[in-house]
């Protein structure tokens, strides 16, 4: 089995990186500064709170519409932390979560002895949620306790519209159950279908929010979750170690807060090159299902992985995914060279196979 992560770039001779989806255009001059000026700062303990950085997001999205206050946020390092610290301060019974989906959130229910339910997406309808609406709604019962969803999700990319995630939010209040809304992904959609304004009318929703990926610092880890509840707010930051953002990753996500036109800018260029790379997936013969995201799913008869490694490309073996099997590949939205490169690669692989 391969790691159930992408970027194993550390145990593999990798040339070009297709398995982590990190913004094609790179991290931002503004970001860079900043984490050079931090250097400046790092005999110093970070700011606890993360005030500076609390009220830039605060500030960002009130310019957006949303009503989100400092104290609605909590940074983190990354989501993955944020999940951890979701399911500590919640300590779930029973969960269920989307499948295919990301291995992430079992691993933090796993971790509280959760036992975890899951519903299995549509193959045919492109893996969306939405087709199966009814079935979802009668999986979420009384009983249980948090529900994760990605939107858009991830393996698959696919992003679900404004009126799906308001109805499952609404329903999963009426039985008391929390939806943790993960949108990491959701800054390189063109589409705007993010649940941030349901949080005033919402007490069991939580956002979860990552510059990792959209700003090009997996590295730096840095993410925040946003909700409008007191109480698991404060059991979420109980749950959380002090100091757990540091000097550079805070002054980071200040400057990327402040990036809204690259924001706009890397959701279109990925679209471009998003229908670049599926048309020609599609093109060399693969069933290439529908996204929005930064990445594309893709099935092959071909074992892709260990040939393309061979060839010094790393791509993301989905065969471990709950929900798919062997032959599911997703591969990252790169730059236009890297993308035309992988296509032309791929299809002298088909030739010789």
């Amino acid at each position: 089995m391969k790691s159930i992560h992408g970027g194993d770039i550390y145990n593999n001779k990798v040339n070009m990186d297709f398995s982590v989806n990190i913004n094609p255009l790179g991290i931002p001059h503004s970001v860079k500064d900043a984490m050079s000026d931090a250097l400046s700062y790092a005999d110093r303990y970070p700011d606890m709170a993360c005030s500076g950085l609390k009220k830039a997001i605060s500030e960002y999205f009130t310019q957006q519409g949303c009503s989100i206050q400092s104290e609605d946020v909590i940074p983190g390092n990354g989501a993955s932390e944020l999940f951890m610290a979701i399911a500590h301060a919640i300590k779930p019974k029973k969960a269920v979560l989307p499948a295919p989906g990301f291995f992430g959130y079992e691993h933090v229910l796993r971790a509280v002895g959760c036992d975890i339910g899951y519903f299995l997406l549509d193959e045919q309808s492109d893996f969306s949620p939405a087709a199966r609406l009814d079935a979802l709604m009668d999986m979420l019962t009384d009983d249980t306790d948090i529900f994760f969803i990605a939107n858009p999700n991830n393996p698959t990319g696919y992003l679900a519209d404004s009126t799906f995630m308001k109805q499952i939010i609404g329903h999963c209040k009426e039985k008391h159950i929390y939806v943790v809304a993960d949108e990491c992904f959701i800054g390189f959609c063109e589409k705007n279908y993010s649940v941030l304004s349901l949080l005033c009318d919402y007490d069991n929703l939580i956002v979860v929010r990552a510059f990792t990926k959209l700003f090009a610092i997996p590295g730096v880890r840095l993410g925040y979750m946003l909700s409008k509840n007191d109480t698991i707010r404060q059991k979420v930051q109980r749950n959380l170690p002090e100091w757990n953002v540091s000097v550079l990753a805070q002054m980071a996500g200040e400057a990327c807060i402040r990036e809204s036109e690259y924001i706009k800018e890397t959701a279109s260029y990925v679209s471009r090159q998003r229908r670049l790379l599926s048309d020609g997936l599609k093109k060399l013969g693969f069933k290439v299902y529908k996204s929005d995201a930064d990445f594309i799913l893709f099935y092959s008869k071909l074992p892709l992985y260990d040939i393309l490694l061979n060839k010094g490309i790393l791509i993301r073996d989905c065969s471990n995914y709950v929900g798919l099997s062997e032959g599911y590949f997703r591969v990252a939205v790169k730059t236009f060279d890297e993308n035309v490169r992988l296509l032309k690669v791929i299809g002298e692989c088909i030739e010789k196979n």
